[in-house]
């Protein structure tokens, strides 16, 4: 690869050996290597979409250096700059940046530095962006290359736009640089032509690199609770079977909550039950929020309680489990703040609560961001509004996910080359090892939907959620009975069923948008077209209700598999199991994913008791699906026949 001058003086450019070894990695991963290489030999333009911890600052970070001249980064985060700064100059790589919180006194000294050339890459915040005197400065200065982090601020429909990014493509025609490239975390396909739109990036034929999304080190786990007392609960009990003993614990973690109330109380929680905590919102001053910033990022805090105003930026690679007590904007925003777990490449967990209560707060805090007007339909404020309500749906359909919930993900960033065929322990891949894959929707499931359907027609809006699901397992508490729903002749078409079961039904015909909520404080179901033609037989029914059949089918399972895995081994079988945990250890080496990723030790431990001779015999085994025993199936295989031959020869 050859390294490329910006215009100026003659300077010889680092070898590339010396390069890698002064940002401190042994190589470049494919997916960085080539957007260098686009960058330095092919167009000049670039758009990375790699995961948050991936990686993408070395993509700009190694070409400033190999160019020469002072490369330009623009950045949103404050503390980030202050953090890549920092390390760059340890590295001996000069560089500076400028934000609003340095000095004026210091920001002209850092302006003289640019002027002089004193700097290989300078960060500056896009808030700067509108001052005449920085960008006839920058425009002097005549970078060989401007790269544009967070680039998915300057979308209307990503989850965090910043209006000051929108000045960005008129600086890039200003300042004309030979090269641009520009990275995000959280770019859906609308993202993405936005970002190439804005920043002129169609006309000069950038190359998008879609890499990395793949995180099979992340336990994915969802569960659908609807009081908040009892998800409280559960992100204490989980955060603590991460952590271990609050004094000693190992790792950290970060719990997202949907309100800067909720973080406040749940942060009281986890204080009172011994944790270092504090909570994170926009609510808090500057000062404090960058206090508790630098606090966890130094290893101070043990938890953070935030608001999705926290997370961009943070570096900390022990974050053992992300919990989320209340359902994000969408998918893109989930990924980006789960996937700060686990950067060590060490298991960790994202664990999602949701319930119903979730699609009224966000239908609220969608409201919050406009004026309080119904927009006009049509109308650029309506259409925001639908997008946004639209992404929350998508992550509804990620929490009624039936299949892998790591690929769910994948599909939905276009990221199919990293497809893993079913992570394996996702919460949904081991109930599918289990229980088995479920079959299509019958015709008793369609009748129970339709019944639903109809309850929601025959409401007319008089209720909410809660009550509707009372109504149709035929409750005749005070409230139905004041609202008149005991009359409807759609009550107790549902009886014999949880209220539990019935309002996750209600959820599942929201996601698969039969069944839409009115806007407002109180919001209400009511039917859309498409639910309407369900409920009369004119649509195929294609969603399935919650499964309440899932213990009888759990007991018939441990019916028909021999339950081994709690049994004590003998001499000999603890020997093969060894075995086995080693042989597990290189696979999981050679694929580069953590151990339990090849399977589980329960695993390992029946097949050391059954020893199977064969293929048929693996399936035996607690674990041993068709996909694992084509993977694994045979190296198993030879590690058990190889442990029967000790045995005889000895």
């Amino acid at each position: 690869m050859s390294l490329i001058h910006s215009e100026g003086p003659a300077i010889q450019p680092p070898s590339e050996e010396s390069l890698l070894e002064r940002f401190g990695v042994p190589s470049l991963f494919s997916w960085q290597r080539e957007a260098v290489d686009e960058l330095l030999e092919g167009s000049g333009s670039v758009l990375v979409v790699a995961p948050t911890g991936g990686g993408k600052s070395l993509c700009y970070q190694y070409p400033a250096v190999a160019l020469g001249g002072t490369s330009l980064v623009i950045s949103p985060l404050i503390a980030l700059m202050e953090d890549q700064v920092r390390a760059l100059e340890e590295r001996g790589i000069p560089a500076t940046y400028l934000a609003s919180t340095v000095e004026p006194e210091e920001r002209r000294r850092r302006a003289l530095g640019i002027a002089q050339g004193h700097y290989r890459l300078v960060y500056v915040a896009p808030e700067r962006l509108h001052k005449p005197a920085l960008i006839e400065l920058l425009r002097q200065l005549r970078p060989p290359l401007v790269a544009i982090d967070e680039a998915h601020c300057i979308s209307h429909w990503g989850h965090d736009f910043r209006p000051d990014y929108l000045r960005l493509g008129e600086l890039l025609e200003t300042l004309s640089p030979p090269r641009v490239l520009a990275c995000t975390a959280t770019a859906t396909s609308e993202v993405r032509e936005e970002i190439m739109s804005r920043l002129r990036l169609v006309q000069r034929g950038a190359k998008v690199l879609l890499r990395g999304f793949a995180r099979p080190n992340l336990h994915l786990e969802v569960q659908e609770v609807d009081r908040l007392a009892r998800r409280q609960t559960i992100a204490l009990e989980r955060v603590r079977a991460a952590l271990g003993f609050v004094k000693e614990p190992s790792g950290s973690a970060i719990v997202y909550a949907g309100t800067r109330r909720l973080s406040q109380r749940l942060a009281e929680a986890f204080c009172e039950h011994g944790w270092r905590c504090q909570a994170y919102h926009a609510g808090l001053d500057a000062a404090l929020r960058e206090q508790v910033n630098a606090s966890f990022a130094a290893g101070q805090l043990d938890v953070v309680v935030a608001t999705n105003a926290f997370g961009m930026g943070i570096d900390r690679a022990d974050i053992r489990i992300v919990v989320h007590v209340q359902a994000p904007g969408s998918i893109a925003q989930y990924y980006q703040e789960v996937g700060r777990a686990g950067r060590d490449g060490q298991p960790a967990c994202g664990l999602l609560l949701s319930g119903m209560s979730d699609f009224g707060l966000r239908r609220r805090l969608i409201d919050m961001d406009r004026d309080g007007t119904e927009p006009v339909p049509g109308s650029a404020a309506a259409v925001w509004k639908q997008r946004q309500w639209q992404q929350f749906l998508d992550l509804m359909r990620y929490v009624e996910a039936g299949s892998c919930r790591h690929d769910f993900i994948l599909r939905h960033f276009g990221d199919e080359g990293e497809l893993l065929g079913g992570c394996g322990h996702c919460d949904i891949c081991e109930r599918i090892d289990e229980y088995g894959e479920r079959a299509g929707v019958s015709e008793a499931d369609s009748l129970v939907v339709r019944k639903a359907l109809s309850g929601v027609a025959r409401l007319r809006g008089r209720a909410g959620m809660t009550l509707l699901a009372a109504s149709l397992r035929g409750a005749n508490q005070q409230r139905v009975q004041q609202l008149g729903l005991h009359h409807l002749s759609t009550h107790g078409l549902l009886a014999g069923q949880s209220q539990e079961w019935v309002m996750g039904l209600l959820r599942r015909l929201l996601t698969a948008k039969l069944i839409d909520l009115s806007v407002g404080d109180y919001p209400v179901p009511l039917l859309t077209a498409e639910g309407w033609a369900t409920m009369k037989g004119e649509c195929e029914v294609r969603v399935l209700p919650p499964d309440n059949a899932q213990s009888k089918r759990a007991a018939e399972a441990k019916a028909k598999k021999r339950p081994l895995g709690h049994l004590s081994l003998d001499d000999g079988q603890a020997e093969v199991f060894e075995r086995l945990r080693e042989a597990r250890l290189e696979l999981a080496h050679a694929r580069s994913v953590p151990a339990y990723v090849i399977c589980h030790d329960r695993t390992l431990r029946e097949l050391a008791i059954l020893q199977p001779c064969d293929i048929a015999g693996l399936s035996e085994a607690h674990g041993m699906g068709p996909g694992r025993i084509e993977s694994y199936g045979e190296r198993f295989l030879a590690v058990l026949l190889e442990a029967r031959q000790s045995a005889s020869s000895s």
